[in-house]
């Protein structure tokens, strides 16, 4: 037993010196590469990691959905948004692709319109009021968004909810 430990440090000792002894690689006269970083300010970009989640509305401000993932190529571009219609909880859930470029993002909150003065559920209240209300005892609302917010707080996307039900379903392959 004491010849093994005794040979395996002597093993460990040779290839620990033939580690050292190996002469570096040769440099050569190229100017050596400087790390680079883009600035500390990105005001105008969104966090990928909070676009899950961010509902998805039609051009008649009717929740559609919400964004479950975003699908890049390569090279980096952001190419397919997969969207996630109808279910509870995530349970039910119809997953469509749709081309990323299609949907409109928007900083500003959803124009609600309802009667009275009162606000959906969630939603701060109102700072200003925009056109799209009509009749007289309907008002469209639009709230302020928070300028240090990473994400958009909608997007639009030109289909109804049933459209993008009928669509063929989104499936991850294996």
């Amino acid at each position: 037993m004491m010849k093994s430990i005794v040979a395996g440090l002597a093993g460990t000792a040779l290839l620990a010196t033939a580690a050292f002894a190996q002469t570096p690689p040769a440099t050569t006269d190229k100017a050596p590469t400087a790390a680079t970083a883009t600035t500390t300010s990105a005001s105008d970009q969104w966090r990928v990691s909070k676009m899950s989640g961010v509902k998805v509305y039609n051009e008649a401000n009717e929740n559609i959905g919400s964004i479950n993932d975003l699908l890049m190529d390569k090279s980096g571009n952001i190419k397919i948004a997969v969207i996630g219609v109808g279910g509870f909880l995530g349970m039910g859930e119809h997953l469509v692709a749709v081309p990323y470029e299609k949907l409109k993002f928007v900083n500003e909150a959803v124009a609600y319109s309802g009667t009275g003065a009162t606000n959906p559920p969630g939603r701060p209240a109102a700072t200003t009021t925009t056109g799209a209300a009509t009749g007289t005892d309907k008002t469209a609302t639009t709230t302020t968004s928070s300028a240090s917010k990473w994400y958009p707080d909608h997007a639009v996307f030109n289909a109804s909810k049933d459209e993008l039900k009928n669509m063929p379903e989104f499936k991850y392959s294996e």
